[in-house]
C-alpha cells in the first residue's frame, strides 16, 4: 500500500502541493520527518512547504540516483512550474516502457526504498544505511552470503588463509552493474552487533581478531613469514609479498577496493532513455555496424520463440586496457512493436567482449555474436536495433521488419532452417546463450563459412506421424548441397541419425534435425543447401532451403 501510495501521489502533484505539509511527508519515502517548522499566519506557508518539498525529493527522495548535471540544472530552475516540469522528465526518461500508464522505474524505486527500510533500518532508517544505498541504487544482489553471527571463519586463500573469529558479515554478489563492472562483490560488516552493516574496504575489518596478539593468524603470519602491524596498511597480496602459495586477487587490492566504493557511490547512468531516443531519429548511415539475423522455433499452438541473433566485427569495437585484460563494452536496446505502432517488447543488454593481451591481435580479426529470444504470438512485427559502443562512442541503428509464422496443429511443419558455426550436444542445460532445448546452435548471421569450417544445420519438424505398427515416427532427411552458379548437386548426405544432434528414433510429434557438414571439398562460390524431409507415414514432403557462401581457407 505504501508503494502505490507513494506512486499515485505523484501523479496527481499539482494537487497534492495544495495539500500542505500532511503530503509533504507523503512524498518523502526515506524517512518520516519532524513537523514543528509549521509557519505563522503572517508568514507564506504554501510558498515556504513548496520549498521543503523540492528540497527534500532532490536531497532525500532521488538523492541516490540523480546525476550530477540533472542536480546541477534542478538548482538552476526559477519557478515552480519548471521544477515540477523537471521532475516530471526526470522519471519518464527512466520509464522502460512510456505507453504503459505506469512508470514502472519509479514502482520499482520506491518499493526498494520501503524494502530497504523494513529490513535494514538499525537505530537509523534503513534508507540511509551502506547496504539501503546499495539496493536502493543497484537492486537486489544476485546472491549473498550471510553470517548474521560471525563465529568462527576459514579465511580463503586469498585473504591469506588461515583461522579467526568475525564479526557478523555478509557478502553481496551482482554479475554486471552498469558504470561498475562485473562480477562485483561488496562485503558489508556490523563491527558494533548493532544490526548496521558498514561497507569494508579490506576483507580484515571483519576479523574480530586483528588487534588481538597471537590469534587469527593468517598463514603467513604463522609461518613467520609476515606480521599482524602490516594488515591495516596492506591487501592481502601485498602483505604475503610475491610468495606464490598467496595469490591477490586484483578486486582485494586496496586501491581497486576504493575505487568500487567510489563508483558504488555514482548515481546510475541513464543509458535506457538515451539509447531509446535514437530509435525515432532519422539515420542516413550506421556508424558502428552490425548484422542481425531472425529465426523462429514453436515453442506452442500460440506461441514462437523469435531469436535475434548480432554479429559485430571485432575490429569495429573500441578496445580497452582494464589490468591487462583488453575489455570492449555494447550497449544494446531493442524496441519489437506491431505495425500497428504498438509496442510489444523492450529489451536492453551490456555484452562484454574481453581478450587476454597475448590473443588481442588474433580476436580483433574475429567476429563477436549476441543473441536474444523473446515468445511472441504469430504476426507481423518491426524491431529497431541501437547498439552503442561504450568505448568509443559510436552507435548503429537497425530497423527491420519480420513476420511470426502462424503454424498449423495438425500439418507436417518446420522451424526456421538455421545455418551455423556451432550445433552441438550440451550435457548440462543453462540460462547461456544460443542454448536451444538440449542443444547449442550458434546461427552464422551473415551465412558465410570457410572451408576450414563445416556447415551447421539446425531444425526442428512438427506433427511428424506416428508409425501405428511401431509407435515411432518414420522419417528420411537428406542434405542436398547444390551449386548457385551451376545448378549441379555437388554434395548429397543422407541423415542416419547416427551424426550430429539428430533425433530420427524419439518418440512423440517433434523431431530434432542437427548435423555438421565438412565444407573442405567445396570450392569458394555461392551455394544452396536443401533439406529434403519425407514423412513416410503421412506421405509428405518439405523441402526447406537457402544459400551460404564458401570462402577459402585462412593461410
Amino acid at each position: 500500500m505504501f508503494i502505490s501510495f507513494i506512486s499515485q501521489t505523484y501523479r496527481f502533484y499539482r494537487i497534492g502541493l495544495a495539500l500542505g505539509l500532511g503530503l509533504a511527508t507523503a512524498l518523502t519515502p526515506f524517512a518520516a520527518h519532524a513537523q514543528d517548522d509549521a509557519p505563522t499566519k503572517k508568514k507564506k506557508p504554501r510558498k515556504i512547504e513548496l520549498d521543503k518539498i523540492y528540497e527534500r525529493w532532490i536531497k532525500e527522495d532521488v538523492d541516490y540516483i540523480i546525476t550530477s548535471e540533472e542536480r546541477a540544472a534542478f538548482k538552476k530552475l526559477q519557478t515552480d512550474e519548471e521544477r515540477e516540469e523537471f521532475i516530471e522528465q526526470f522519471w519518464l526518461r527512466r520509464d522502460p516502457d512510456p505507453d504503459t500508464p505506469e512508470n514502472e522505474y519509479r514502482e520499482e524505486y520506491y518499493r526498494r526504498i520501503a524494502y530497504a527500510n523494513e529490513k535494514f533500518t538499525s537505530g537509523i532508517p534503513g534508507w540511509k544505511t551502506d547496504r539501503g544505498r546499495i539496493y536502493i541504487t543497484w537492486g537486489p544482489p544476485d546472491s549473498v552470503e550471510s553470517r548474521p553471527a560471525g563465529g568462527p571463519y576459514e579465511r580463503p586463500i586469498y585473504e591469506g588463509g588461515g583461522s579467526t573469529s568475525t564479526y557478523p558479515f555478509e557478502i553481496w554478489f551482482y554479475r554486471y552493474l552498469e558504470g561498475v563492472g562485473s562480477g562485483v562483490e561488496i562485503e558489508f560488516v556490523d563491527p558494533t552487533g548493532s544490526g548496521e552493516y558498514r561497507i569494508a574496504r579490506n576483507a580484515d575489518e571483519k576479523d574480530a581478531l586483528l588487534f588481538v596478539p597471537n590469534a587469527g593468524l593468517t598463514l603467513a603470519e604463522q609461518l613467520g613469514l609476515a606480521s599482524k602491524v602490516d594488515r591495516p596498511f596492506f591487501s592481502p597480496g601485498n602483505r604475503n609479498g610475491n610468495n606464490p602459495l598467496y595469490p591477490m586477487r586484483t578486486q582485494d587490492m586496496p586501491f581497486e577496493r576504493l575505487a568500487l566504493i567510489t563508483n558504488l557511490q555514482r548515481a546510475p547512468s541513464v543509458r535506457y532513455r538515451q539509447l531509446a531516443e535514437k530509435v525515432d531519429q532519422q539515420v542516413e548511415f550506421d556508424v558502428l555496424p552490425f548484422d542481425v539475423r531472425t529465426d523462429f522455433l514453436r515453442a506452442g499452438e500460440s506461441a514462437i520463440v523469435t531469436t535475434f541473433t548480432l554479429m559485430f566485427n571485432n575490429g569495429d569495437l573500441g578496445f580497452k586496457d582494464e589490468g591487462g585484460i583488453q575489455k570492449a563494452q555494447l550497449n544494446i536496446y531493442a524496441r519489437v512493436s506491431a505495425l500497428t505502432g504498438k509496442r510489444v517488447g523492450i529489451f536492453e543488454e551490456a555484452p562484454i567482449i574481453t581478450y587476454q593481451q597475448s590473443l588481442f591481435e588474433a580476436g580483433r580479426k574475429l567476429n563477436s555474436v549476441y543473441q536474444k529470444s523473446l515468445i511472441l504470438p504469430p504476426g507481423n512485427y518491426k524491431i529497431d536495433f541501437v547498439v552503442r559502443d561504450v568505448t568509443s562512442g559510436h552507435t548503429g541503428i537497425v530497423r527491420q521488419g519480420f513476420e511470426v509464422p502462424r503454424y498449423s496443429p495438425d500439418a507436417l511443419s518446420t522451424s526456421s532452417l538455421i545455418l551455423a558455426d556451432l550445433v552441438e550436444p550440451v550435457t548440462r542445460v543453462s540460462g547461456s546463450q544460443f542454448i536451444i532445448g538440449a542443444n547449442k546452435v550458434r546461427p552464422s548471421v551473415t551465412q558465410r563459412f570457410r572451408q576450414n569450417q563445416s556447415l551447421g544445420v539446425y531444425m526442428q519438424v512438427y506433427n511428424v506421424q506416428i508409425d501405428q505398427a511401431s509407435l515411432r515416427p518414420a522419417i528420411e532427411v537428406e542434405y542436398v548441397i547444390t551449386s548457385a552458379k551451376t545448378g549441379q548437386v555437388v554434395q548429397r548426405i543422407r541423415e542416419d541419425g547416427k551424426n550430429g544432434v539428430s533425433d530420427l528414433s524419439g518418440y512423440g510429434q517433434q523431431i530434432v534435425l542437427g548435423r555438421l557438414i565438412p565444407l573442405a571439398e567445396l570450392e569458394p562460390g555461392s551455394y544452396e543447401v536443401t533439406v529434403v524431409i519425407t514423412d513416410k507415414v503421412a506421405q509428405k514432403t518439405l523441402t526447406p532451403k537457402t544459400f551460404f557462401t564458401v570462402e577459402p581457407a585462412k593461410s
